[in-house]
């Protein structure tokens, strides 16, 4: 079993490059199941009805979400009804949506579970217990667990993954939007990053113009942040996992812009 992650997605920039790459990369790797975090995808943050359900053309089975999964407010017209549309699960109860879903592919059931880190993000509930909460309750229909940690910070990312370890099949991390390159197999089997990087503009800050950044480290004022142009970028990693044990073999990043161009396999 393969499977394909895609991170953070920004903007019209992020979402070219899913449309260009994406099938590529499952032509190439012949992923199992195929993830992207979308929540940043319209304009720079949050997400819609037409670019999830591009997403999925695009040949994703699970879009995942972050802290931005509120910015647009339509997001309330369709999320309860998205199948396939992930939310960090510590979000308190009574919020819409849901933290996993299920995702059968060639008879095999795969669990995938958004989480959210609380160090330098909005308060919710503590994501180790509800990671606890959810594990055991899909480890009664699968072995076959995903975790996207959504989170700020590498060293609660770091014990994330520590305390996972033999439990899923592999702990990514999102929100930074900045490849690190800690990528490893833990010692009982889980797949580990720290951060898978972001799909978008290559030569902006985290994905917005470089000027009203500038501008608000020099000064300390309030700046509006706008989607970067120019060049572009996909993050990712493909992750290789035993059929019969669930534990992952290799984990890989995948980078491609204009310093790393993609060669076809």
């Amino acid at each position: 079993m393969k499977i394909l992650f895609i991170g953070d997605v920004v903007g019209s920039p992020g979402r070219a490059m899913v449309d260009e790459y994406v099938k590529r990369l499952k032509k190439d790797y012949k992923p199992t199941l195929t993830v992207i975090n979308g929540e940043n995808a319209a304009a720079g943050k949050g997400i819609n009805e037409k670019i999830y359900k591009g997403f999925l053309d695009a040949g994703a089975q699970a879009v995942t979400l972050g802290n931005h999964a509120w910015a647009k407010r339509d997001i309330f017209d369709f999320i309860d009804t998205a199948k396939w549309l992930v939310r960090p699960a510590n979000y308190p109860e009574g919020t819409p949506g849901v933290g996993m879903v299920f995702v059968t592919i060639n008879q095999i059931e795969i669990a995938v579970i958004n989480l959210m880190g609380r160090t330098f993000l909005p308060a919710n509930d503590c994501p180790f217990r509800k990671a606890d909460e959810l594990i055991a309750e899909a480890k009664k229909r699968t072995p076959y667990i995903f975790v996207d940690f959504h989170a700020e910070v590498t060293s609660e990312k770091i014990a994330m993954g520590w305390y996972l370890d033999g439990r899923v099949m592999a702990v990514v991390g999102t929100h930074t939007h900045v490849q690190t390159a800690d990528e490893r197999i833990l010692p009982k089997g889980t797949a580990y990053i720290s951060d898978v990087g972001m799909t978008g503009p290559y030569d902006g800050i985290l994905g917005v113009e470089k000027e009203p950044v500038l501008h608000k480290f020099l000064t300390n004022l309030p700046v509006r942040f706008e989607v970067a142009s120019g060049r572009e970028q996909l993050s990712g990693v493909i992750i290789d996992v035993d059929d019969k044990s669930g534990q992952a073999k290799s984990i890989k990043r995948i980078l491609i812009n204009e310093d790393h161009p993609y060669i076809e396999r």
